[in-house]
């Protein structure tokens, strides 16, 4: 039986990319197809035509036709990817047999084409296509072809799948960091354009979905951890207002506003109450790797980020408490305040004694880490300290991130700080990209295509929703507009612990598995769409300082401005004081004279202002009262003197750190009563000299030892040791212990 083949065949083309025999036939028909002549598919006795035929595949309009017109104009630059990515497709073990069975899970009930497995369609009779591909002046080519692909295939025999899955994962990080690079684009959506390819719902090649993502976890951890490294006890207590004030009523309020919504569309007050208070948590991955790449951690709004999804990190125990009990019928009020109570109290026990025993036990183990002199030793010492660490509050009934991120925060007290963060940084990297991929293997285009709009309204109303709230808290604890709605903007996504207490609702039977896979993809999409937020956000910022103006600051940017560090001057070496200041989450406001300047950091959302910071009425009019500290780094000698002068006068007591010229310059700021001095040509020199001994093969060991005798003996010399950096670290040290 012939028919034609209608026009709607076009649309046929990409679905069919998903079956290697079909891709096959259209791709060789692109070579051998002749104006209006028509390839009747007829059954062919041949082994090698056999081989290549296209088994169990059944299209939509019943046709067995294929003609010119009804595929796309012919592009040459099409076939050589299209070639590759084929016989990549057929290497894989999966399709090792050219009649491929592919299961109704990948393919939605409005495909164009339906595949069947072992289960005969009633409406629908079994045809099989085979065609006469080639002519004899193609037959080699498409030989050699087959013979490479049948030599890999059996090459697959004799690699384990978990390592082919290993291997398919490092290729795919190994190309999408560069080309994410050039585009100028995060990396993030590069991994999740990957996981959605490789997973179950693109090709297919990753089998082990659940061992990846077990592995995939470990990222968001030792990416915790490294947070945690960023921070001291001191500076996370700075954070205190953010995180229990800003993070909790975000919480609640955010999750109360999505339970009464889903109430309204007839849910269960169970129901409604997981999924509210589950979307209402954001992604810490996303957002501080975002934040991260962009140097954004230590600006206002990158704090009060941090601060709500730490809190939030937090919230993930009571919740995980609730929806077992809410499953099991306990619903009353008195239960769930009882169970809350008690997960509280358990809470606040594994923290002192995670925060004591921590205190107690790091120091002496990454001495005697050290002490190894081996590199391997100390590395081991540290992913035992993460995965100790992380596994003690998971089986307390606590977040294993919150565990990690509180281990970092330990070791951020200790000189040993530095050396993990290096270590580390591998492993965190990795992971975290293997994370990034996970989610992408949960993006169902299939059931996003059925439920098309639904899915665009839900996802666009949470966004809404969750920006909408996010900015107007953030208003109300002081924040201007500007980094309100650029913190409203970066929160908006689902997180990744919504994946984990939808499961466990689902599991309780607490979801239906469609509302559940709905929730999922819902959370996916949002997490895509979060460097797209980020960027708006930081567009609308740009605009709205635009139109602020550059002349003073306004309250809402100086809250506490007693603990401000004040840097004059935002020329190169101001922007790298500030820079060392943001890594360690120090708050400062720096002024200089240059409106571009200004309004270049300002579009980042920084703290700079347009003023003379060296002039004391400028910083009381900026609302700073009594600075922590002043650092002037002005090019004028002239300027600077004065500048110290007249700060000594007005500050007796804060310190004040400058640079100096050279020695004559060094003098006069030592009698304008500076509190540290550093010559400006000391370390340039420094390096300078330990370039020319690397050079000469000398150890780079021996080279930084000298480098810091020479150091410490310049500064000695400039008589730093009674007026300097010298006499304040020793006395900063004395006032710690």
């Amino acid at each position: 039986m012939e028919k034609k083949l209608k026009n709607g065949a076009k649309k046929n083309f990409i679905p069919l990319l998903f079956n290697k025999g079909a891709f096959l036939k259209i791709f060789l028909l692109k070579f051998n197809i002749k104006k209006k002549k028509t390839y009747n598919l007829k059954e062919k006795k041949n082994k090698f035509y056999h081989s290549l035929s296209c088994e169990n595949i059944y299209l939509k309009n019943k046709s067995d036709n294929f003609s010119k017109e009804n595929f796309p104009k012919k592009k040459s630059w099409l076939l050589l990817p299209l070639a590759s990515i084929y016989l990549f497709y057929i290497c894989c073990p999966t399709y090792a047999n050219a009649s491929v069975n592919i299961s109704s899970e990948r393919v939605s009930d409005s495909s164009k084409i339906k595949f069947n497995d072992n289960k005969k369609n009633k409406n629908k009779t079994q045809k099989r296509f085979e065609t006469k591909f080639f002519k004899k002046k193609t037959k080699k080519e498409f030989y050699l072809l087959k013979r490479i692909s049948d030599l890999l295939k059996e090459m697959d025999h004799h690699v384990s799948r978990p390592i082919k899955d290993a291997l398919i994962l490092l290729l795919a990080t190994v190309f999408v960091v560069p080309l994410m690079r050039k585009l100028n684009t995060s990396p993030i959506l590069g991994f999740l354009a990957a996981g959605l390819i490789l997973g179950p719902n693109g090709f297919g090649l990753i089998h082990r979905i659940g061992a990846s993502k077990t592995l995939a976890e470990f990222g968001v951890v030792f990416f915790l951890f490294e947070m945690g490294l960023e921070l001291s006890m001191s500076r996370l207590k700075s954070l205190g207002l953010d995180v229990f004030g800003l993070g909790s009523l975000q919480w609640l309020i955010t999750g109360m506003i999505l339970a009464s919504i889903s109430l309204v569309s007839h849910a269960s007050i169970e129901t409604a109450v997981v999924i509210g208070f589950g979307i209402a948590l954001s992604s810490s991955a996303f957002v501080l790797q975002l934040l991260s790449e962009r140097g954004e951690v230590g600006t206002r709004f990158g704090r009060a980020s941090f601060g709500i999804l730490l809190f939030q990190d937090l919230a993930v125990v009571p919740l995980l408490v609730v929806v077992p009990l809410l499953s099991a019928g306990s619903g009353d009020f008195g239960s769930l305040l009882k169970a809350l109570g008690l997960a509280a109290g358990k809470a606040a026990v594994a923290l002192g004694v995670i925060f004591l025993g921590g205190r107690t036990c790091l120091e002496p183990v990454f001495r005697f880490g050290a002490s190894a002199k081996s590199p391997e030793a100390f590395v081991a010492a540290i992913l035992v300290t993460v995965l100790t660490m992380s596994t003690l509050t998971e089986s307390l009934g606590l977040s294993d991130t919150l565990g990690a991120f509180l281990a970092g925060v330990l070791l951020a007290e200790t000189k040993y700080r530095h050396q993990i963060e290096a270590d580390i940084a591998p492993f965190r990297g990795l992971l975290l990209g293997l994370f990034f991929i996970t989610v992408g293997f949960g993006i169902d285009i299939s059931l996003m295509t059925g439920n098309f709009l639904i899915i665009i309204f839900l996802l666009f109303n949470l966004l809404f929703i969750k920006t909408s709230i996010i900015t107007a808290l953030s208003r109300s604890f002081g924040i201007n507009f500007s980094n309100s709605q650029r913190t409203g903007l970066i929160l908006a996504q689902g997180g990744e612990f919504a994946f984990v207490t939808f499961g466990l609702a689902q599991k309780s039977n607490l979801l239906p598995p469609q509302l559940a896979q709905l929730l999922f993809l819902i959370v996916a999409l949002s997490m895509v769409m979060t460097p797209f937020l980020s960027s708006t956000g930081s567009k609308i910022g740009a605009s709205i300082e635009s139109k602020r103006g550059l002349i003073g600051a306004r309250k809402e940017d100086v809250a506490d401005a007693k603990d401000y560090v004040v840097v004059a001057g935002f020329g190169r070496v101001g922007q790298s004081v500030c820079d060392l200041l943001d890594a360690r989450l120090i708050r400062y406001m720096a002024f200089d004279l240059s409106p571009a300047k200004v309004i270049e950091a300002r579009n980042k959302g920084l703290s700079v202002f347009f003023g003379d910071a060296c002039r004391p009425e400028v910083l009381k009019a900026a609302g700073i009262k009594n600075p922590k500290a002043v650092i002037v780094t002005l090019d004028d000698q002239n300027g600077a003197s004065r500048a110290v002068n007249a700060l000594r006068r007005e500050y007796p007591n804060i310190q004040i750190f400058v640079r100096a010229k050279d020695a004559k310059h060094q003098k006069r700021l030592q009698l304008g009563g500076a509190t540290a001095i550093v010559p400006e040509l000391l370390e340039s020199s420094l390096l300078l000299g330990g370039a020319v001994l690397l050079s000469y093969g000398t150890p780079i060991e021996e080279v930084n030892s000298l480098i810091e005798e020479a150091r410490k003996k310049t500064l000695m010399d400039a008589g730093l040791e009674i007026n300097g950096l010298t006499n304040y670290s020793l006395q900063k040290n004395e006032e710690k212990n």
